[in-house]
């Protein structure tokens, strides 16, 4: 039996703010945007060719906004990946390299394949890893 993983909530403190932060700059699709006037909903985004889409959630039962640390997306060519997300006018870090000691900051000769990172932050600080990974390409 194959198990997916389909769907990530996403604490926030503006639903309409972090609609427009991931859509306008990060580029993820918008699926549908369900809310009721005045009323709770499901706002769900899909990062290009991703399977797992997130919910943003402004009234989240057991998580706060920064809360999360640990959502990661998987790119083929990290360095393309930062360029888009600057050009976008996200404030995204230089490409790290994960090595025993450790991050540090990548050279042009660094191999980037499954060690290349870079890193940002969403309105409400819910941080994301963007790691290459070119097999999965």
């Amino acid at each position: 039996m194959n198990w997916t993983l389909e769907v990530v909530t996403v604490p926030v403190a503006d639903v309409d703010r972090a609609k427009a932060f991931y859509a306008e700059k990060v580029g993820f699709a918008v699926d549908h945007d369900t809310r009721a006037a005045g009323g709770p909903g499901v706002v769900q985004l899909t990062p290009p060719g991703s399977s797992c889409s997130i919910v943003l959630n402004a009234a989240p039962v057991s998580a706060e906004p920064e809360s999360r640390s640990a959502l990661q997306l998987v790119v083929p060519d990290v360095r393309a990946a930062r360029a888009e997300l600057a050009g976008r006018g996200v404030e995204v870090g230089e490409v790290q390299v994960a090595g025993p000691e450790g991050f540090r900051t990548s050279t042009a000769d660094d191999v980037l394949d499954d060690v290349g990172f870079v890193f940002f932050d969403d309105p409400d600080g819910n941080r994301w890893a963007v790691q290459q990974i070119s097999a999965r390409a």
